[in-house]
């Protein structure tokens, strides 16, 4: 139940007037000061972290410049905290016993007292947390937990965040009618689930779900997968052949990595999307189809249309309804929730079950950034399980990247980083899979297609 603040808690109108010539940054700022042997920390509706006092900084480790502007979990990892602390929900929490892990992964146990505070809609605002020194550290691992109370399952997609609950809201309401969408995220990010959930809630459920990916064909052979061929249109049509926008009709069509369209094929998919008609090679005679159209990229449509490699029209026409999924990095208290959910799965199917989590492995997974988004945390678990051994997953159950730095990949400044970072990590997957390109494509929680696309991108020829 959300805290409602009561009469003998409501400031005097002298006490507003005092809190207006001091200001409330300062009564903060002195309150955070008057306890020396507390944390005391202030979130935003995000759980961004506003407020990291002294005492914050020594009892876990963190420097304010490290945490300030950071999601909470980035230095408040406490048991509750990885599946839903309960402050939104409760609205005050009063002593209440937790495990935090400091910044060297050592176990704290501490005490909590925390106000949540809510907007004019009621919707949570934020809130202030103190935490008291319970007894002195004692190492122990992160045990198994069960789902937080605030997540959603939405079709396969498992998510806390507000931003991805944003996404979920507006595939309900956008499944009611038949408009075209345009999924843009990175790989990994969920792209093919997020078009999969607004087939199953649009009145085209029953119907078929076909997915083209418009970056592993040839021109000439994407051409005829999008459109099919008559019999003798080509040497080799031996038969009539219906393209995937006949195979899907009554359905939905999922156009991934659309912006790698070549031209002359934009063209021929915009009257497709404007006339609802389909004429395959070698034929005369159009046939309607009945389709819905998801496009997905990872690329802005806007830029490439910008840089002449996309057709304007052909923008307006896919990106009626524009959705954004965010990167894993910019989702992080979904880490540890996703991380006990596959654990999980795989505890159900595995001769091996993961129990707990040693304090140093989690740290490095919480401190990641995930340039392969869930796709590749996935994946990590799936060589966690094949190479350890015992209840708990520890640091060299990990991949090698992992263990090189010791820590998690270094935090994002800007897009070169990132691209730099990511051309480093193809190259050491290419290396440790003696350039298999599916068992490197795999450690990097990216499909074939995509690995051959940025090793292009980077100029990354075998190692």
């Amino acid at each position: 139940m959300k805290h409602i603040v009561k009469p003998a808690e409501q400031p005097t109108p002298r006490l507003k007037r005092w809190l207006r010539a001091v200001g409330a940054e300062g009564v903060i700022a002195g309150v955070a000061r008057l306890l020396p042997d507390a944390a005391l920390f202030v979130v935003d509706k995000e759980r961004t972290v506003l407020l990291w006092n002294d005492a914050a900084e020594r009892l876990l480790g963190f420097k304010r410049a490290e945490v300030l502007g950071q999601h909470c979990l980035k230095a408040n990892r406490c048991e509750s905290c990885m599946t839903g602390c309960g402050i939104a929900e409760h609205g005050r929490l009063e002593d209440v016993p937790l495990t935090l892990f400091n910044a060297d992964g050592v176990p704290v146990k501490v005490r909590k007292y925390a106000q949540a505070f809510f907007d004019s809609q009621g919707a949570f605002a934020g809130g202030i947390e103190i935490l008291f020194l319970d007894e002195r550290p004692a190492q122990a691992p992160v045990p198994r937990k069960t789902p937080a109370l605030d997540a959603v399952q939405f079709h396969g997609i498992l998510s806390r965040e507000p931003a991805m609950l944003q996404v979920f809201e507006i595939i309900r309401n956008v499944a009611k009618s038949d408009a075209t969408v345009l999924l843009r995220g990175e790989s990994g990010a969920g792209k093919e689930l997020a078009a999969r959930a607004l087939h199953d809630e649009s009145h085209r459920r029953n119907g078929p779900f076909l997915m083209l990916n418009c970056a592993t064909l040839a021109p000439n052979l994407l051409e005829d997968e999008l459109f099919g061929h008559m019999r003798g249109a080509f040497p080799g049509a031996i038969k009539d052949q219906a393209g995937v926008f006949e195979r899907a009709h009554g359905g939905t069509l999922l156009l991934d990595d659309v912006a790698e369209l070549p031209p002359e094929l934009q063209a021929k998919l915009l009257r497709v999307l404007e006339e609802r008609k389909v004429t395959r090679a070698g034929g005369n005679n159009p046939i309607s189809v009945d389709v819905r159209v998801v496009a997905a990229t990872h690329r802005s449509l806007r830029e490439q249309v910008r840089l002449g490699r996309f057709r304007e029209d052909l923008l307006y026409r896919l990106r009626v309804v524009p959705v954004y999924l965010p990167p894993l990095r910019e989702r992080r208290g979904d880490v540890p929730l996703l991380l006990w959910h596959f654990i999980e799965q795989r505890n159900a199917r595995e001769t091996r079950r993961i129990e707990r989590i040693a304090p140093e492995a989690m740290r490095v997974l919480l401190d990641y950034h995930w340039p392969g988004n869930v796709r590749e945390l996935q994946n990590v678990l799936e060589y966690a399980f094949a190479v350890g051994r015992g209840s708990e997953l520890v640091l060299h159950d990990l991949p090698p990247e992992f263990r090189e730095t010791g820590e998690g990949a270094p935090a994002i400044t800007g897009e070169r980083s990132l691209l730099l970072d990511e051309a480093q990590r193809i190259r050491i997957a290419l290396r440790d899979t003696r350039g298999h390109t599916g068992k490197a494509a795999g450690l990097l929680g990216m499909s074939r297609a995509t690995l051959w696309r940025k090793r292009k991108q980077y100029g990354i020829d075998n190692v």
